[in-house]
């Protein structure tokens, strides 16, 4: 089932990442986790970004 997924992200010439990051709720302080589809150059500055 995962190399369905990863096939998928990589259709045609693209070639795309998927990031996952845990945020932490400035309401309730919990944790969340924030999900994105992005180009490989991208990756580092959304996790980066607070």
């Amino acid at each position: 089932m995962a190399k369905k997924a990863v096939a998928s992200l990589q259709t045609g010439s693209k070639r795309l990442t998927k990031a996952i990051k845990m945020v932490k709720s400035p309401k309730s302080g919990a944790y969340m986790f924030v999900e994105s589809i992005m180009a490989p150059e991208l990756v580092n500055d959304f996790l980066n970004k607070k």
